[in-house]
């Protein structure tokens, strides 16, 4: 039989948080993100998100997949274009493009396309990745508004820290005088913005990643545990060992755990190499057959140890949940020193997938 962990992702718990997501805010367009692989999720297995206006992502290799399997509502590329050339997979396919940068715009002046395309122009906020500085926007809109190519340009911004409210004041600030005067569409709020800073008075679209796989941009659980999302994936596997130990025997590599008393350890088809986080320590939370215990010793490549003082009819083939519906991905993040977003994206390939529809 094959080796017992496995990720089961709940299309029904994609399709719900979507709507949780929409009742947030019913009035504006959401773009769905999937890049990373639908952070991690897989991005041939979130077709239930299909209710959303448009997919976000990075590479137009996935954008050019989506429309040859039949999706007809806008692609966003985050990244926008890597190469001039790249403008005519664009148009063909009619995607829509992120600018960020002045080549970018020089290419879209030089190119003979058949249709014109639509456009995020990318403003840097503050983040200082990606983004013309707020000095040039005038200057690049007004001079993008001319060109032939272009059918339509929307702003786009991120915050760059949602939990400094003086940001967030100088962020939507910095909105307000950017568009002023102009009838302009934006593209402001992510997930943290959308639950904590309604910015509806700016957007038309907003960008939603985290929250539709059902867990917290802040990286803590408790932050959203007042509406109701459900854990879009669930990484389980079995016990495959038991160890009983005495007092003053030691765990794992570099004897990180010393028992204090007589114990008894099981041995879990899980590791680093499957995705689950090396750092996580002694204590981060466990669930054996329904019972909430915890990790002991350090994450080896292939396995863990878990402490088995409060499953006393755990055995062998005991069912252990890692993350899922109980133990949060942002619990077992939090313990790691990481966030959810990091432990989806991390979910090895090795690991089989189980989808639920």
């Amino acid at each position: 039989m094959s080796r017992p962990i496995i990720a089961t992702i709940n299309q029904k718990a994609l399709k719900h948080n979507l709507s949780i997501v929409r009742s947030l805010t019913p009035k504006l367009k959401i773009w769905a993100v999937i890049k990373a692989n639908a952070y991690g999720h897989g991005i041939n297995n979130v077709w239930s998100l299909s209710d959303t206006d448009g997919f976000a992502l990075l590479n137009i290799e996935e954008a050019v997949m989506l429309r040859e399997h039949g999706w007809e509502k806008p692609i966003l590329l985050l990244e926008g274009f890597f190469h001039p050339k790249d403008l005519y997979i664009i148009d063909r396919y009619q995607l829509t493009t992120t600018i960020h940068s002045q080549w970018q715009i020089k290419a879209l002046e030089n190119i003979r396309l058949l249709n014109p395309i639509s456009i995020y122009l990318k403003i840097n906020s503050g983040m200082n990745r990606l983004g013309f500085h707020q000095k040039l926007f005038n200057t690049i809109w007004n001079k993008l508004i001319y060109l032939k190519n272009i059918r339509d340009i929307t702003l786009m911004m991120h915050c760059s820290n949602t939990n400094n409210i003086s940001k967030v004041n100088k962020y939507f600030k910095n909105i307000q005088n950017l568009i002023k005067g102009r009838n302009c569409l934006c593209s402001i709020s992510n997930s943290a913005c959308l639950l904590w800073h309604q910015t509806v008075s700016y957007d038309c679209w907003v960008r939603v990643g985290i929250l539709l796989y059902g867990a917290s941009p802040s990286g803590n659980w408790f932050d959203i545990s007042n509406i109701n999302l459900e854990p879009a994936m669930t990484l389980s596997s079995k016990i495959i060992g038991i160890q009983t130990l005495k007092t003053g025997d030691t765990i794992g590599y570099g004897d990180s755990y010393t028992v204090k008393k007589p114990q008894r350890i099981g041995i879990v088809a899980c590791g680093y190499a499957d995705g689950y986080p090396r750092h996580a320590p002694t204590g981060t939370p466990v669930l054996v057959d329904g019972n909430m215990t915890h990790l002991v010793g350090t994450v080896s490549m292939d396995m863990i140890t878990i402490d088995l003082t409060n499953c006393p009819r755990a055995s062998i083939g005991s069912n252990v949940e890692l993350w899922g519906n109980i133990i949060k991905i942002d619990q077992v993040a939090k313990a790691a020193g990481t966030l959810g977003y990091h432990l989806m994206c991390s979910l090895a390939p090795r690991v089989p997938i189980k989808i639920i529809c």
